[in-house]
Parts: structure tokens; C-alpha cells; sequence
């Protein structure tokens, strides 16, 4: 997943006094505040040691400060609008508002803490009214839609048409064109959804800390030394030395799942992980979710739109709902049959050892490691030994620098965003500073769930020369337990994969300005091509090596591996759709869209056929992906792997490492990104559009 912290550069003030810094001296804040000054740190990254919570309210209200005497000079100026004195212009401002929300964001989703989080609860509000003063400034936008009649005479570049283009449609999309008694409503609805999509956030990341499936030594049995290990120390943390416990953060639950022969123990720990938000406690997300869904159709219809998903997707590749719901009942129609194969030959096995219940949603990892087992001789537990997560990272620096010739050189003396982080430096193949990557990969309290890519800075262009970026990708890997390094699974070594792709997305980018403009349905096409690498023969013979005798994977198990490639697809799939088209039909409802959570949910799934042995991968109520930016949008993932199949087969053609190839899809794809029309990048790297063939025959879904 690929996370933005970046303000856009829509911006005004509100002209508020905030509490806390309204009475302080503004020569004192500036004297304290890191982000009243440059950096002066290794790479010009942020002073994360020295930046503490009192710091960001006070750069906050400065950076909307600077922000708007920015835009009022561009807004009333007398000259002629032209694309240096108002578009270019416009990207430059809100330099400081940029600097501190990109700081902010990250941490408060890979670091955040009580501070922290008051100061998002706070905060949001003015950030989106400070976006609405700028979206809905009459004299600015005439200025901007001047240049956009006049852009003939300009002699713009392609990169400075679609920026103008992208622009102009944002102002006008957000409202630039409505009376003043409906901007006031607009701002309004968008308040108060910027307050509710952070109790949203805030509300799972209590549920998932403040739950524990405490055991005790008999009920252990079955499962692998390190997750025992791992189980010990987190009872010990909560104060329960003597016990072991789980929680719902992934790589706890997931191999207690695949592995307890405990069926109720297995199901508690699973209704904990399926019901979070939806506990009638104080963290009850059923409310808040049904509000967030009304105000956003809402908005809609104010802006003109019939659903929230039609204003969500009109800048997107997809365009309309229509062309979704198109790609995902077709792909709906062609897994449902396969997970329904899955669980026959589960429930075959629950016969064979005399089991006399139907499979449930809790049972399913159980027994699909069973089935593995017995189908492909392969188990999760013999593999895991040959993923050690150093291994897995210097692969994958292998793969980036046998495709794009980049070197990964750890940086001993540099601020981190969290201890447990590290520091890269990255060259090209020249020997020139690409930019920074930060990469941070155990769970903790602090830390959302999942795993994500975003960026502390973005490449840009300053007097001609360019900005080098700096990135972090956050995973939530298992933690090594006293001897036994972290061991990742196939999935997790993938994932690793998959986020770097992000991270060369954003490190590759050569966009001169600072605003970009990426359709969240191709966004995901740099990662997920990433994936297919992690498990090529060839590249897991270079990485994967036992961590006890540094061993190479034997061949047998890299065929078995390749053997499997299907195996679970139908279940994957049919959860992943599930949660794709419960987000469509979710904002594809017209106002005054009032729902109950719970019954929409469960009526839905009904009427589109989701066996009884699948739950959705996201239920509404944890649905962090929909209030995160991915609202209308979590098909993107489904939409951009046709993308990425199709853009694979292009190297599987002439060589996984073929270096025209790689040149190609780095110059066409990567550098271009968000500088010009999506489909236009895939044809000029593909030489044609996609096509979805590639797709089915990697997921086993082609019909015979």
C-alpha cells in the first residue's frame, strides 16, 4: 500500500489561534522548533530525535500562515496569469506545511502515541478547512482557469499540460463552481469527515492493542518454536510471565491459525480479529463508518456527482462504477467455483480424521495447511527456515541492482524515524545519490496495521537541479525471539518485495514539480510487478539459504513451491474481492445513504454469494483501507494486477533481468509516474493496452 503524506498545495488559513501556542512568543518557537529551520542532519532528513508532539501544532499554524500570504500574493496579483507566475507558483507554496505533514503523518501511523494522537484529532479539522479555503478561492481559481483557456500560447510541455489539466479539474471537482451557501456546506461535510477517518483509524489501533488471547503451556501444542518464543515475550510484556499470548496483529495470529489443533482457542482469536470496531464499546466503529458513508454521499450529490464513487473514480483509470463492478464480477464468477473446490477438499480431510462439523472462517488455515500438505508435500514450517528476513532484504537489494544497476549501503549516522529502524543509501548505477530509504519492520503498540510505503520528501525540481527523495517502507513482520532470527513465510518475503516497489517508484520519479498526480489504480502496478521476483526460481536460489547452515533452498522445495502457485487462490481471490466490492457498494449508494453497518454488510454478502467458510478480508468496521484513501478504491489492487501480469510476461519473454526490458519499464513507468496519462506509460512500455489473460493463468482462474 502506498500512503501519501503530502498536503496538497490547496491550501489557506483560517486565521486561528490554536491553544497551547497563541501565548508564546513567536522568536521562542522559532528558536525550538526544528522545523523553523533547516534540518542540518545527514541527506537533509528530518531531526526525528529532536522533533517532539508540542512541536507540530505550532509549525502547523505557521506553515498555513506562510501558506496563505503564498497564495493571496498569486491570487492578487495584477500581472497576466501564465503558467510561471500562477501554476508554477502554486506548486511552490506551502513549502513548510508539506515539511512538518509529511513528518506528522508517518509517525502517527508507524509511531504515534496519546500526543500524538490528540494533536491528528485536532488538527484534521483545520487541515481540511485550510484545503477547502484554497479549493474554493473565487479569485485564485479564475487565475488558474485563465491559463487553462489560454494554455495554447504557452508552448507547455506534456508534463506541464497534465499537471495544468489535473489542476483545473481538482478545483473544479472540489467544488471551485459552486455557489457560496453550498461551498459553506462543502466545508463543513469535509470537516467533519476529516474528524470521523481519524476516530475511525484511532478506534482499530485500540482494539488490536487492547486484545490478548492468553493460553497456557498445553495449548500450545502444534505450533512452531518462534511463534511459542514470540507468544512467551508478548505475555511477559502485558505483566502474564508464565503465560503465552496472541493478538490480532498478523504475524501472531495468522500462524496460530495455521497451526493450533485447538478449535476454540482458534476461533476466539479469530472473532477477536474479525470484530474489532464492532464491540459496542467506546472504540465502535458501526457509527462512526455509517456517518463517514452518508456525509460522502452527500458531498457528492453537492458536487454534482450520483455516488461518491463516481467522484472517486473519475480521475482513476476505471472512470466510472460501471467498469469496476465489470472486472470484479468477472473475476467474482470465475473464484467463487475454485474457493468452493478449496473447501471440499478441506472438508475431506475433517471426514478422513473422524471430524463431524462443517468448516468455519476460523478453520480455514488450518486446514488449507493440511491440504498443502497433503497435495504439494509442502509445509509452511519447512520453509520459513530459508526465509530469514536478512536474507530476504539483501535478495531483494540484489534483484534491484541486477535490474536497475542500484546499490543499498546501510547508514550508520542518521536520525531514525523509530529505533528499530534502518537507513539506506541509495546510488545509481553511476555512483550518483538516488535518495534515502528508511525501512522499519516489527509491529509494535505504536504502529498501525499492515504494511505501507510513503514519503518524507518527494523528488522535485529547484532552480534545475533535483530534489533527492527520502522513503520509508513499514512492514509488521514477526520480531526474533532469543536465538531464532525473524523467519518470514512465502506471503511476507513477498510483501517485502511488494512495498519496495513503492519505494522505487518513489526514489526512480523524475516529476519536476511537486505535485504529482497517480491514479490509485495504477499505483499499485509498481509493487505488485515487484512480487513476481520473490518467487522465481532463479531469484530464490540467490536468497534463500537456511538460516542455521546458510544452506541454499534445496530444488526440491523451490519445485514444490512453483507446484503450489495455485494453491489457496480461490480463497485469496474471493476475500479479496469481497472486501473490494463491499467498498463499491458501500459508496455507490445514493444519499441520503442511511444504513445500518452490520445488515448492509451481511444483506450484501448474501446477495452476491460469499460462501459461508469466507469472511471478507476486511469487515466494515476495520476497513482501514476505505477511510485511508482507498475509498472507492480497494479494487485498485485487482485492477493494477492486470497490469502488473501483463507488464511481467514483458520480462518473462526476454529474461527476468533482460536490461532493455528493465530500462524500459524504469523510463516509461517509474521516472513517468503521475506525470502523464496512466495507459499511455503502460502502452509505451507494453507497446499495447492490457490484456487480463496473464492474470487468470497465474491465479489458476482460466476456464479449460
Amino acid at each position: 500500500m502506498k500512503k501519501t503524506y503530502k498536503i496538497l498545495l490547496f491550501c489557506s488559513i483560517l486565521g486561528l489561534a490554536i491553544a497551547g501556542c497563541k501565548n508564546k512568543p513567536v522568536a521562542e518557537i522559532d528558536n525550538k522548533n526544528p522545523f523553523f529551520k533547516p534540518y542540518n542532519t545527514p541527506f537533509d532528513v528530518p531531526p526525528f530525535e529532536k522533533i517532539m508532539a508540542k512541536h507540530y501544532m505550532p509549525a502547523f499554524v505557521k506553515g498555513m500562515a506562510d501558506g496563505k500570504m503564498e497564495i493571496e500574493k498569486i491570487a492578487e496579483s495584477e500581472a497576466e496569469p501564465t503558467f510561471e507566475n500562477t501554476i508554477d507558483s502554486f506548486d511552490k507554496a506551502g513549502e513548510l506545511i508539506t515539511k512538518v505533514s509529511s513528518v506528522f503523518f508517518s509517525q502517527s501511523s508507524a509511531n504515534t502515541n496519546d500526543s500524538l494522537q490528540k494533536v491528528e484529532v485536532e488538527v484534521s479539522p483545520l487541515l481540511s478547512a485550510y484545503r477547502d479555503e484554497i479549493l474554493l478561492n473565487s479569485a485564485l481559481f479564475k487565475k488558474i482557469k485563465s491559463v487553462y483557456d489560454n494554455q495554447a500560447k504557452f508552448k507547455l510541455t506534456a508534463e506541464q499540460k497534465y499537471l495544468l489539466e489535473n489542476l483545473y479539474k481538482g478545483f473544479v471537482r472540489n467544488g471551485a463552481n459552486l455557489n457560496k451557501k453550498d461551498q459553506d456546506t462543502l466545508k463543513q461535510l469535509n470537516q467533519r469527515l476529516s474528524v470521523l477517518t481519524v476516530k475511525f483509524s484511532q478506534n482499530i489501533l485500540a482494539e488490536t492493542n487492547n486484545y490478548k488471547l492468553f493460553v497456557n503451556k498445553e495449548d500450545l501444542k502444534g505450533l512452531p518454536e518462534s511463534v511459542v518464543s514470540s507468544a512467551a515475550e508478548t505475555a511477559k510484556e502485558a505483566g502474564q510471565e508464565g503465560k503465552w499470548a496472541f493478538t490480532t496483529q498478523r504475524p501472531s495470529m495468522f500462524p496460530f491459525l495455521q497451526y493450533s489443533p485447538d478449535r476454540n482457542l482458534r476461533e476466539q482469536l479469530y472473532h477477536a480479529y474479525t470484530n474489532r470496531g464492532n464491540n459496542g464499546n467506546e472504540y465502535d466503529n458501526n457509527k462512526v463508518l455509517a456517518s463517514i458513508v452518508k456525509l460522502r454521499a452527500e458531498r457528492a450529490k453537492l458536487l454534482g456527482y450520483k455516488t461518491h464513487s463516481d467522484f472517486v473514480l473519475e480521475p482513476n483509470m476505471a472512470k466510472v462504477p460501471e467498469n469496476v463492478f465489470a472486472l470484479l464480477d468477472n473475476l467474482w464468477a470465475k473464484a467463487i467455483p475454485v474457493a468452493k473446490n478449496e473447501v471440499a477438499d478441506m472438508q475431506k480431510i475433517v471426514l478422513q480424521e473422524g471430524g463431524k462439523f462443517k468448516i468455519e472462517p476460523s478453520d480455514w488455515w488450518y486446514y488449507a495447511e493440511k491440504v498443502r500438505k497433503a497435495k504439494y508435500d509442502l509445509d509452511d514450517n519447512e520453509l520459513r527456515p530459508y526465509f530469514k528476513l536478512e536474507n530476504v532484504r539483501e535478495g531483494l537489494f540484489t534483484v534491484a541492482n541486477k535490474l536497475f544497476g542500484i546499490t543499498l549501503t546501510p547508514i550508520a549516522d542518521i536520525p531514525l524515524p523509530h529505533p528499530d529502524a534502518l537507513a539506506y543509501d541509495v546510488k545509481d548505477s553511476d555512483g550518483s545519490h538516488l535518495g534515502v530509504l528508511y525501512m522499519d519492520f516489527f509491529p509494535r503498540a505504536s504502529k498501525q496495521q499492515g504494511a505501507w510505503c510513503g514519503s518524507y520528501r518527494s523528488y522535485h525540481v529547484v532552480d534545475n537541479k533535483g530534489v533527492t527523495p527520502v522513503v520509508t517502507v513499514v512492514y509488521n513482520f514477526t520480531r526474533p525471539s532469543g536465538d531464532t532470527p525473524p523467519l518470514l513465510s512465502v506471503e511476507e518475503a513477498s510483501t517485502m518485495f511488494h512495498e519496495f516497489g513503492h519505494a522505487l517508484d518513489a526514489l526512480f520519479n523524475k516529476s519536476t514539480y511537486n505535485e504529482t498526480n497517480v491514479a490509485v489504480d495504477f499505483v499499485e502496478l509498481p509493487s505488485q510487478i515487484m512480487e513476481h521476483w520473490s518467487i522465481e526460481p532463479e531469484v530464490l536460489r540467490m536468497y534463500a539459504k537456511n538460516y542455521k547452515t546458510n544452506e541454499p533452498i534445496p530444488a526440491k522445495l523451490v519445485e514444490k513451491i512453483k507446484k503450489s502457485a495455485y494453491f489457496n487462490q480461490g480463497f485469496s481471490t474471493v476475500e479479496y474481492l469481497a472486501a473490494s466490492l463491499l467498498d463499491m457498494k458501500l459508496h455507490t449508494l445514493e444519499a441520503p445513504a442511511d444504513i445500518d453497518v452490520q445488515s448492509f454488510e451481511k444483506n450484501y454478502f448474501n446477495q452476491i454469494g460469499l460462501i459461508p467458510e469466507i469472511i471478507s478480508r476486511y469487515r466494515s468496521t476495520y476497513f482501514l483501507h476505505i477511510t485511508g484513501g482507498y475509498d472507492s478504491g480497494y479494487y485498485s489492487y485487482i485492477w493494477a494486477a492486470v497490469l502488473d501480469n501483463d507488464a511481467f510476461e514483458a520480462f518473462k519473454e526476454k529474461g527476468i533481468f533482460d536490461k532493455s526490458v528493465a530500462d524500459s519499464y524504469r523510463k516509461n513507468i517509474l521516472e513517468k509516474d503521475g506525470t502523464m496519462d496512466p495507459m499511455q506509460m503502460f502502452v509505451n512500455f507494453r507497446g499495447r493496452k492490457p490484456v487480463i489473460e496473464p492474470l487468470l493463468k497465474n491465479r489458476g482462474l482460466m476456464q479449460e
